[in-house]
């Protein structure tokens, strides 16, 4: 079975396809060395481990991600001792987030998609905590134009319409670079806005998004597009600030303990959000239309296939 590369997912070639940064990263290869040697924990203060903004009960896209975090220090608290995880008190742009993460101020780490740039900037802990699945997005559309998108079988329909995209977001430079046409907008919120009085087409969103975001505003008319999703490879990290080598080694081992004992798997499937969305996404039924991803950086582990999601 061919492997995933930079051009087409890891499943290209098969005859069905079944279907949120530093020179500093992490630089053991994923899972092909050792677990990482661990410091012996010599105190029993709490690490305090802060994190992107989560109190919204009406937007719950970063509970998987938290989980996960907790899952990865849970796996370390006989070799790096007890942790308490704090989140913003507010939440703020992307762009903001990696500012306060790589100025050391008020994060200790970030989850996002990876690019060159973030990679250069932050130290990464390149294990794709989602599993490559932010690389599958769904597009939502106004419930009107159902009949319009179900037409849609490749890239050159696609590009008559226009894409709406966060401005910081690095999708909206690879929808960008494969010519798609896109309206960068400086907030999030006003997106849904936008796209139901018609000022874009599509909004293209992880299948973990998607339908969290269609039930937080249930008053606008917008659905999911039937039988069709972009595909790039990608990976989301989670990033730390490029002096915190001891922060990253931890969610490192962590995540690795995790891989191993099965249990990273078994909360990718059994999450809540994960699983719900997984079910209504259908991803292996949908018709692919593939992107490149020139932002995808030269050292993501592609040739493990077991990081990576298969629909």
């Amino acid at each position: 079975m061919p492997l995933p590369s930079r051009q087409q997912p890891w499943w290209h070639g098969l005859a069905c396809p079944a279907l949120m940064a530093s020179a500093l990263a992490i630089t053991s290869p994923v899972l092909a060395s050792p677990a990482l040697s661990s410091p012996t924990p010599t105190t029993s203060t709490p690490t305090v481990v802060r994190h992107i903004y989560d109190d919204d009960q009406s937007d719950r896209r970063n509970s998987y991600f938290i989980a996960l975090l907790k899952l990865a220090l849970d796996q370390t608290l006989d070799s790096h001792g007890p942790f308490r995880l704090e989140g913003a008190r507010a939440p703020m742009p992307q762009s903001r987030a990696l500012s306060e993460l790589a100025a050391g101020q008020t994060l200790d780490v970030v989850w996002t998609m990876t690019t060159p740039t973030r990679e250069a900037r932050l130290r990464t802990v390149r294990i794709p905590i989602e599993r490559g699945l932010s690389g599958y997005r769904l597009l939502l559309i106004r419930e009107e134009d159902q009949d319009r998108f179900a037409s849609i079988t490749d890239l050159s329909a696609l590009r008559t319409l226009r894409a709406g995209q966060g401005h910081d977001w690095p999708d909206a430079d690879i929808l960008a670079a494969n010519d798609l046409p896109v309206e960068r907008v400086s907030d999030y919120e006003p997106l849904f806005r936008m796209l139901e009085q018609g000022r874009f087409d599509y909004l293209p969103r992880m299948a973990i998004e998607a339908w969290a975001e269609l039930e937080a505003r249930p008053e606008k008319r917008l659905t999911v597009a039937p039988g069709i999703l972009l595909y790039y490879p990608t990976a989301s990290y989670f990033f730390v600030h490029p002096d915190n080598a001891s922060l990253a080694e931890r969610i490192d081992t962590g995540l690795r303990r995790a891989l191993d004992d099965g249990s990273f798997l078994r909360l990718f499937h059994e999450h809540p959000i994960q699983r719900d969305a997984l079910a209504r996404s259908d991803l292996a039924n949908r018709r692919h239309l593939i992107l490149d991803n020139p932002l995808l950086p030269a050292a993501t582990p592609l040739d493990d296939p077991r990081l990576w999601f298969s629909p």
